[in-house]
């Protein structure tokens, strides 16, 4: 920190409302609300040149940012732990004081509206992982032969504990994301889109990798150790050759091909519900990692020892498959604000009910669709509000409620709408790349392909943790009168009686049904209600 700073009155009410924000350390959220400060910048790019120091647990280098105002402004301010250290600033190559604190950090220079440069030089040791990756941080470890075996995971943390970075979903960098990682020679780094090179010097080899995409600051991400690449390419259903690159230990090599040749049938069956792979010109990328995978685009992490269960004769990996899901849903379909967190891990959860489907039928996927609904708690909505921080939001609901939901949107509507909308949504550049989604942005998107207001239905399930109530009373012998309780629109239900089995229309109005037996609401399973008889 300079000593004897002046700083501007915007600096001030930032820095008290964030002083008396302060969350305790290892509880770090991305997201949330934006601050005006950072309302006012658009991110375009970033530099990372780090130099990982293995012995010591720490990197260093500076980030380079290149950005819009779109108003003149006397700060910019960017989110940075406090435990990695800022030595110095820099505003279009021209050094300017600046002030860290509260896990931001502030340059103060007078600015003028337009495209800018900043420069960040810092250095120290990130947090190390408690809980990868869902405590995330970095791991250092070593593989089964000794050699450095370094991940990082940062989710619900953010980017910022660890580089620079507008630590919010609402602003990737457009022109995508140069990342120099300089490591001990020897050793392999895995990154997001394309290796444009290597160079070594004083037995340290750095590796430039680059992507052109949009991408989440939470997968700008790089990974270390002792890998060999094992190389193939997809045809993908545009005719597009893609390479696929598995960065796995040198130790676990006989295991790569399988590994390979899984992802490509998950692609295959990807592509027929979502459309063609998001990264067609850079690469389906999988890096070995010591813990459970995460969707880093186009370097998707796998950490499942290699065993996997077997359906349909077909080999299937849970962590392998819903990651790789994340290339559609959350890496190009991306919610604006972590509120809408059901969208991503919804969908992408829904998404092995669909594998299910390619692989066994109709009867597996009805199975994974049941397995997601006996774990649905609804202690919390899925949408809990607007400008929801990351950790607020996350329970494990947003996946398989919200897997659930997508269930239950396809019967309401019927495959021939709800599988084309369900397409549309992840290839319509309105909803894709650098363009965010909402939950009301869904809803409408459904509503106006199916021509019916869902609107009380989205808000039933994603806004309230209600259950669909239906008493069932009985009249005579062989009557029995249904009456729904709570019903937020005309919904299509299944009824089985001693007659068969009856598909009606209800909403909130008793109908009577002619049955020996009890009848059986909803037989499907297609719906998250509560059924009383008396």
């Amino acid at each position: 920190m300079k000593k004897n700073l002046i700083l501007p009155l915007s600096l001030l009410a930032v820095t008290f409302s964030f002083c008396s924000l302060a969350q305790p350390k290892k509880d770090w959220k991305s997201g949330g609300r934006l601050n005006p400060l950072q309302a006012n910048m658009d991110i375009r790019h970033y530099t990372l040149s780090l130099d990982v120091d293995i012995a010591n647990q720490r990197i260093d280098g500076f980030v380079e940012t290149n950005l819009i105002l779109s108003q003149p402004a006397d700060t910019i301010f960017f989110d940075l732990i406090d435990e990695l250290k800022v030595k110095k600033v820099w505003i279009d190559q021209k050094p300017v004081s600046f002030l860290q604190q509260n896990d931001h950090v502030f340059l103060i220079a007078k600015t003028p509206s337009g495209k800018h440069i900043t420069k960040i030089e810092y250095g120290g040791k990130p947090p190390v992982a408690v809980k990868p990756p869902w405590l995330g941080g970095f791991t250092w470890t070593t593989d089964k032969s000794g050699k450095p075996w370094v991940v990082i995971n940062c989710q619900l943390e953010g980017g910022k504990i660890y580089f620079p970075c507008k630590d919010h979903p609402s602003d990737e960098p457009n022109e995508g994301v140069d990342l120099f990682i300089k490591v001990p020679s020897g050793l392999q780094v895995a990154g997001p889109g394309l290796l444009q090179g290597t160079s070594s010097q004083k037995g340290k080899t750095t590796f430039h990798w680059k992507t052109n995409y949009t991408i989440s600051n939470y997968c700008v991400l790089f990974d270390v150790a002792d890998y060999q690449v094992v190389k193939s390419t997809y045809t993908t259903v545009l005719g597009n050759k893609v390479p696929v690159e598995f960065y796995v230990l040198r130790q676990d090599v006989a295991k790569a091909q399988q590994v390979i040749d899984i992802r490509t049938r998950d692609t295959r069956i990807l592509e027929k519900y979502f459309g063609e792979y998001p990264w067609a010109k850079e690469k389906i990328g999988i890096a070995q990692v010591p813990n459970p995978g995460m969707e880093h685009q186009t370097m998707i992490t796998y950490g499942d020892p290699f065993n996997y269960q077997r359906f349909g004769g077909q080999y299937y990996s849970a962590n392998l498959f819903h990651e790789f899901a994340h290339e559609w849903w959350a890496n190009k379909v991306t919610n604006k604000d972590w509120a809408h967190m059901w969208i991503q891990e919804g969908i992408a959860t829904y998404a092995e009910a669909l594998c299910f489907r390619e692989l066994t039928g109709e009867k597996g996927y009805d199975s994974m669709v049941l397995n997601f609904r006996v774990h649905i708690k609804n202690k919390k909505p899925l949408v809990q509000g607007d400008e929801i921080n990351s950790q607020d939001t996350y329970t494990g609901d947003i996946y398989v409620k919200g897997a659930f939901f997508m269930h239950t949107l396809r019967y309401v509507l019927g495959d021939e709408i709800f599988f084309p909308t369900l397409k549309k949504l992840a290839t319509d550049p309105a909803y894709t790349y650098d363009h965010f989604v909402t939950t009301d942005d869904v809803e409408q998107l459904f509503s106006r392909e199916s021509k019916i207001d869902l609107k009380p239905l989205f808000h039933f399930y994603t806004r309230t943790t209600d259950r669909l109530e239906i008493v069932i009373s009985q009249l005579a012998h062989n009557k029995w009168a249904i009456v729904p309780q709570n019903l937020p629109m005309k919904l299509p239900f299944e009824i089985s009686t001693s007659k068969g089995n009856l598909k009606i229309d209800l909403f909130n109005q008793p109908i009577v049904v002619e049955s020996t037996s009890l009848p059986i609401i909803d037989s499907g399973n297609h719906y998250l209600k509560r059924i009383s008889v008396e």
